[in-house]
């Protein structure tokens, strides 16, 4: 496995000495993205998670395959934990061609154009396979995520999935809405988050990921909500052992990619390209389910412990928030495909 460590600093050294002036900072002289130990083009990939995580290893792999498959022509660079930026400012860093690929969330892609929405909604997608069957149909979402190429120079090529999401708590397990009552739910902080947290029957709480851990220890919080990946490897089920499978959200990331670099590939690679990336998410979503079940293994060794709940006693709250936030035509023609998609 490949580990890069070039800082931001660096980064922007090389910036400012003119070799990213053509789409990235290892310009080639024919002017692509990178520059190759045999002049084939490298491609820097901006991600926050860390050498560990299935993120990293798929598009590691991602890389190898790629430049074997291209002779060397094309290359991926992955750069873990933030090294070039957090995700919103390697957003604008694929945007100017300084970096050329990033995985963002969904959230980032909504506050560039607002029918990203509709992918973030909870119950959108029943579960994992459901969601990579919907993200990957160009006739579902080919015009979304062509829809940045004018105004912002990015290429949306499909995503990652972030797991299903369920609440769990300090105090004993949630079997329906009514057992939230009361309980403070740590929500990310927008609109939607916060509405979904109330849908659910609780007061919603929002607070940054960084706080959740003392402020479940402490009392300030009563529950919190994310996947089972992050509930282990957060240590959050030391504090809040009660894991209670609303699966409420399954959440998405996106791979993001230089509209200008995509374009400048040949017919051939192009095709090559989406391929192995065809290759790398497949990859990902097994690599991910890998992950869940072993951190919830390893969760219950150290206490917690898991519950179903009244599925519909959540569905059909949750179900209802996209009356209220679908607002134009496209956002519900979008969700409707997807709903279609699970039947």
């Amino acid at each position: 496995m490949r580990k890069k460590t070039l800082s931001l600093v660096a980064l922007t050294g090389v910036t400012a000495l003119g070799l990213a002036a053509c789409g990235g900072g290892n310009a080639s002289e024919d002017g692509t993205a990178g520059g190759g130990a045999a002049g084939g083009t490298t491609m820097r990939l901006a991600l926050n998670q860390t050498e560990e995580h299935p993120s990293y290893i798929a598009l590691d792999n991602f890389g190898e395959r790629l430049s074997e498959a291209t002779d060397g022509r094309w290359d991926v660079d992955v750069f873990p934990n933030e090294t070039l930026g957090a995700q919103q400012e390697a957003l604008q860093l694929v945007s100017d061609g300084t970096v050329d690929l990033a995985i963002v969330s969904g959230t980032q892609l909504e506050n560039l154009n607002e029918d990203f929405l509709v992918f973030n909604l909870p119950k959108v997608f029943d579960d994992v396979d459901h969601q990579m069957k919907v993200i990957h149909d160009q006739e579902i979402v080919g015009d979304l995520y062509s829809s940045l190429e004018d105004s912002n120079n990015l290429t949306v090529l499909g995503g990652f999935t972030q797991g299903a999401r369920s609440v769990y708590t300090t105090d004993g397990p949630v079997e329906t809405p009514e057992d939230l009552a009361g309980k403070k739910l740590r929500v990310q902080e927008s609109d939607l988050h916060i509405a979904m947290a109330e849908a659910m029957g609780a007061a919603a709480t929002p607070m940054a990921y960084g706080e959740v851990y003392t402020a479940l220890q402490s009392g300030v919080l009563d529950a919190a909500e994310n996947n089972e990946v992050s509930f282990y490897t957060a240590k959050h089920f030391e504090v809040a052992p009660h894991w209670s499978y609303t699966n409420h959200l399954v959440g998405l990331d996106y791979l993001i990619i230089n509209t200008d670099l995509l374009e400048g590939m040949s017919e051939e690679d192009r095709a090559i390209f989406d391929e192995e990336w065809q290759a790398t998410y497949e990859e990902h979503t097994q690599l991910w389910d890998e992950a869940t079940q072993e951190a919830i293994e390893q969760a219950k060794a150290g206490g917690a412990t898991f519950t179903e709940v009244d599925s519909a006693a959540f569905d059909e709250p949750l179900s209802a928030l996209a009356d209220e936030f679908i607002t134009n035509e496209s956002q519900q023609a979008l969700y409707d495909a997807a709903r279609a998609a699970a039947e």
